[in-house]
This record gives C-alpha cells, structure tokens and sequence, in this order.
C-alpha cells in the first residue's frame, strides 16, 4: 500500500496549513499487494523510536516499528492482520532521557470505554439520510432565524434505573430527545463535549479524543445516528469544543514525545492553574493543523451545525488567572495572547470555508471587542458570542427580594448599552447550576410560588430579549436540586402541575419566538428594539417593543418585578388600536393567579412616554404581558370568529335543548 502521506502533505503539515489531517494520519484500514492491513501514522518529531503494539502482535513493542518521514517528524508503517475493531497503541521511545511511554493515537476515531485507554481501529462509513437538513440548515441558524438551544450533557439527561442506573445510549436518546425538544420547541441542541475524555466528572471539558466521540454511550455511527435522526425531525445539533486547553494523563498528548510537543514547555504559557491542564502551543504550525483539523473534522464527518467553543478568554490573555511574574508578556510588552488570536481567526476563516452554513459560537466573558465579527474588519470571526455579562447580571437581579429590586434597576436595564456590539446568545447554562450556586428555581426568593412566578418571568425576560437562547437541561422542569451528572434530570416533577406549568410556559414562548417576526429576526439589530419605559425603577417596571424587518406590528412586553398587583398602569404606545394580550404568564396554565387583560386593550389618544396613544393594563404580580396590536382586517376576522363560535355553540345547545 502506498503511503497516503504525500509530499504536500508534509508541506503543509509543517507549514500549518493542513486542515484535514484525519485523512492522514491515526489508522486507517486498507490493503497492500492484496494483503489486508491497517495504515499508522503519528506525529513524534523528538522520537528515538515508535512502534505499534496492538491485539494483533499481543502488545509486542518489538513487532512493529514505524518509520520516519524525513524530517517532517511523522512516524508510519503500514501492519498486515491490524483490522477493524483492534486495540492499539503507539510506543514511543524519545531521544531524551531514555523516556518511553505508550501512547494513545491523537488522531483515532474511536476508543476504549474509560477507564481503559487504548485507541481502537475503526472506519467512518455511514449512511447519511439528513440531506433536506443540510441543504437548508442556514435558514434555520443565520442572525435572522429564531435559534432556541438546549444545553444537554447526555451522560445524566436521562438513566436507565433498571440496569444500574447507567447512562443512555446514542440511539436510545435519539427519540426521546427529539421528541422533548420538539414537545418544547427548542431548535438546536448543544452536547457538552462528547469528545473522548478520561476523566466523567470534568464533563468532557477535559478531552483528548478530538477526533473520538466517548465511547461510553456507543460508537461514531452511534453519534452520526443522533445526530442523523435529530436532523431529520428538524433540530440542529451544536458541539462543545475544547481547543483551550487538555488534561495530563500519561496516554494522551501531554509530553507526548518525551518533549513538550503539543503543549508551552514553559509553564507559564503551558499550563493552566484553574483546571490543572496543559495549555496548546498555538504558535507551534503542527498543533493549528491538529486543532483546527478537528473542528473541520466534526463538522464534515459528523454533520455538526456549529461549534460552541470553550473558554475563549482563557485564549486571549496571557494573564488570565495569573498573578504578577507568573505569566509572560507578549513581544509588545502586552498580555494579549497574539499566537493564541491568530489561531482563532485561522480557525474562524477555515472553519467557514469548510462548512459555510455553520455557525461558531465563542464563550467569551470579557469586553473583548469584536468577537463576533468578520476576521476581516479586524473581528475573530465567531458567528455568535455568550453575552456572559448578560447573565451575571440578570441572575443578581433575580436574586434580591423584590423589596430591594427598585435599587438594583440597573442591573436588569444595562444591557441596552451594549446589546448590539456583537451577535449574542443568552446562557443560561450548566455553569449556573453546580458547585453550590444553587439551581435555577432555587436562586428565586420568596415561598414557592414567588420561586416559580420569578422563574416564569426570567424566561419572559430573556425569550423577549435580543438575542438568540440557550437554557441547560432541567431549567424546564424547574428542578430544585443542582444539576448532578451522576444522576438523571427530576422527570417526575412533570407530575406536579406548578412543575408542568414551566414546561407549557417554555413551549408557548418557544412557539411565540419562532413564529412572531419582530422576536427574532433582528435579534442583532439595533433595530429590532426601542424602549418605551426603562426608568420605572420605584415600581420595578419596564416595558419596550421588539420589531421585526417588515413593516408589521411591533410586539410590546411589559414587566413587573415584584409580587404586587397593579392595576391602572399607564404604558405609552405607537397609535391607536387593539392591544391583543398574546401571552401572559400569570396565566392559570402556567401555574398563575389568573391576573390579566381579558385578551386586549383598546388604546387610548392619551400620551404618555412620549407616544401619542397609552394602553391602561394590569400587571400581574411577578408578571410578563407580550401584547401586539391587531389591524382592522385582523380584529374584523376575530370579531367573525368569536361571533361564530357563539353562534355554534347557541346552535349546539338549542339542538340539545330540543
């Protein structure tokens, strides 16, 4: 068998420029002279030796020697009897020190269920039948679509108590998920990283398989089947990457050669305090290669819509969680991590190359400018970033008892400020409801219902603001205990209909979100927004209008945040007409008191916050109203429905009575 390594390979590998590299290097099965065998290939450059070992030479580090590449320092050989389905790894024997060590294959597609560590021989054939998804996939994630995500670590989504609690596997989440997401109308998915990891508890945010999905829920076509079936009922699938940073265990990548190959030697701009991991040294050509082969690679071979990247500010500062003398500036005396920026936007360019309708997606927590704009205007080239800011400050403002809000008014009115400078999601993620921060419901003050009414609120708030969504796992079922990724979500809190009131709260503002034009189409718009009230601060109340592109009614949203009813209260509104009550979440069915409208409210020609016409409304306590205006033609066709239905039903019982 001819190697598949050309010259232009290794030219490109070298050069940093190679962004397919699953195509070459790790094992791939194939044939020489008719001789069934599997080709190996890895990168050792400080190498003395390398060999294969393996099911098939009974781990023999003798049997199977690779050879070098010249000076590109990849190490191959082709090994008749290596098949489909074998264990194996590389033992490596460095130039230095006598070191040896066996290795896993940074570049293996598939793995050993942990805790055992070897890399197992494997193809990625697979039947795709998502070809209608894909073809329209970028109307369903562009600035203007209606994205609703779902953050999902699959290890504790669901249990199967019955066989000792384990977790499901891919094709067994597969319809359930897809029916709870579409039950709730979320549009994406996002999996914490699936990637292999050593490590459950890190929850994938320690890999090292970043060509490998864990094997503890299946295999890859086990992966391209969620993935296939998700896509299929219409919902888009987001995964969580870690090119930040990697753990250290003796198999994976750490000192991989007996020298600091993928990672800084010098552990100031090596290692990572906060998570005890090695940091990538993105200044070294190789490792682009490797890390943004990885991204193309999931997104090409596993039909991934995106890519939330981990961590982007631990990327962007050389002093990030360091203190004075532990971390080296940068050539301009700056702390801005320059190689680790170029990387991004390499990463951004080719990322958007290779699969133009998918999105990238940055955690960014910092005031970095530009995180979401084009490399080309000087920006990193993310599609979307997490308005981190967003959420802090949202979630301080929940928890103060309403009493005190009118003094924190505005932590829950800032954002305006700066809502626009880039592409936002919300996030409210899994970050928020570990370590003893308490969960969702649980960070809400007051007895039980002033928890769930302010939970209902809190999705009010964010489903009406600019911005695509994203809510973990278990936010739906308003759970009260932290999430636990050893144990499945509370799902027998849908027996409880204050409990079961979120979910329908969550599927009404889902349906409103995608359906309502001026709730997402410029969620990146400056456009799309305009207060109509935001200084209310003794009264903890706000009201503004989301627009959409065309010229149709603006959508109004009016918040109370505190446990009083209000009655009589005036809010200004564009012209006269019909105020129709679309939502209210002090609905009955939502778990409410019932306070509201009666379906609408007739205008009147009386100004008020600088508009021409007011709308005199009750707020409900702890309350969310989304009101919209209805046009002649519309309230006409509603007059005829409701006389309609009156007349059926007279009909109806005039039948009965007789």
């Amino acid at each position: 068998m001819t190697s598949p390594l050309t010259e232009q390979d290794l030219y490109l590998f070298n050069e940093g420029t190679h962004f397919r590299l699953y195509e070459k290097l790790g094992a791939h099965p194939g044939n020489e002279d008719g001789v069934a065998g599997t080709w190996f290939a890895v990168w050792a450059p400080d190498a003395d030796q390398v060999s294969v070992i393996g099911d098939w030479n009974l781990w023999d580090k003798r049997a199977n020697l690779m050879t070098a590449r010249g000076a590109s320092g990849i190490w191959e050989a082709f090994i008749p009897g290596a098949a489909q389905g074998m264990r194996y790894k590389y033992h490596v024997i460095s130039r230095y020190n006598g070191y040896r060590v066996d290795k896993a294959d940074p570049f293996a597609f598939h793995a050993e269920k942990p805790p055992l560590r070897a890399s197992i021989v494997w193809d990625l054939d697979y039947m795709w039948e998502d070809a209608g998804w894909m073809a329209t996939r970028q109307d369903k994630q562009s600035l203007a679509a209606p994205m609703s995500i779902y953050e999902l670590h699959l290890g504790s989504w669901r249990r199967v108590p019955g066989e000792g609690n384990r977790s499901l596997t891919y094709r067994e989440a597969a319809p359930l998920l897809a029916g709870h997401l579409q039950r709730l109308g979320f549009t994406h998915v996002e999996l914490l990283p699936i990637m292999e990891h050593p490590f459950y508890g890190s929850w994938g945010y320690q890999s090292l398989g970043y060509f490998a999905p864990s094997s503890r829920y299946g295999t890859p076509q086990d992966l391209m089947f969620l993935v296939d079936f998700l896509h299929r009922e219409g919902i888009g699938v987001i995964l969580d990457w870690v090119p930040s940073h990697f753990p250290g265990d003796e198999h994976g990548l750490a000192f991989f050669d007996g020298t600091h190959l993928y990672e800084h030697a010098d552990p100031r701009k090596g290692f990572h305090p906060d998570w005890s991991s090695w940091i990538f040294n993105y200044g070294r050509n190789e490792v682009r290669s490797f890390l943004i082969s990885s991204a193309v690679f999931w997104l090409e071979r596993y039909h991934a819509d995106g890519l939330r990247v981990d961590a982007v500010a631990s990327m962007l500062y050389l002093d990030y969680s360091r203190k004075a003398g532990e971390w080296i500036p940068n050539e301009h005396g700056g702390r801005e991590n320059l190689e680790s920026i170029a990387f991004l936007r390499a990463l951004n360019d080719e990322v958007h190359a290779a699969a133009p309708t998918a999105v990238t997606i940055a955690e960014e927590s910092t005031a970095w400018p530009l995180v979401s704009r084009p490399t080309y205007v000087g920006g990193l080239g993310f599609d979307y970033k997490w308005d981190m800011g967003w959420m802090h400050d949202t979630l301080a403002y929940f928890a103060e008892d309403p009493l005190y809000r009118r003094y924190h008014h505005n932590q829950i009115t800032f954002r305006m400020v700066y809502a626009f400078n880039e592409n936002f999601v919300l996030p409210l993620s899994h970050d928020e409801v570990v370590h003893g921060k308490g969960s969702l419901v649980n960070k809400m003050p007051g007895d039980l219902w002033q928890k769930l009414a302010n939970l209902r609120l809190l999705y009010g708030y964010m489903w009406s603001q600019p911005g695509k969504k994203l809510l973990f796992m278990g936010g739906e079922l308003a759970q009260f205990r932290e999430w636990n990724h050893d144990a499945s979500l509370d799902w027998h809190l849908l027996d409880d209909e204050a409990h079961a009131g979120i979910v329908r709260w969550l599927e009404d503002l889902n349906r409103l979100y995608q359906q309502e034009p001026a709730l997402h189409e410029l969620d990146c718009d400056p456009q799309g927004f305009e207060w109509i009230d935001g200084s209310d601060a003794d009264n903890s109340v706000i009201a503004y209008l989301r627009k959409g592109k065309s010229p149709g009614e603006p959508l109004l949203t009016v918040f109370s945040f505190t446990p009083v009813l209000r009655d009589n209260y005036g809010v200004g509104v564009p012209g006269a007409g019909c105020w129709r009550e679309i939502l209210n979440s002090d609905a009955i069915e939502y778990g409410g008191t019932g306070r509201g409208n009666y379906g609408g409210v007739e205008a009147q020609p009386t100004p008020l916050h600088g508009r021409t016409h007011s709308l005199t409304l009750t707020l409900p306590p702890l309350g969310v109203l989304f009101l919209q205006r209805e046009d002649e033609k519309e309230r006409d066709n509603r007059d005829f429905r409701d006389n309609r239905d009156e007349e059926e039903e007279k009909a109806e019982e005039d039948e009965a009575g007789s």
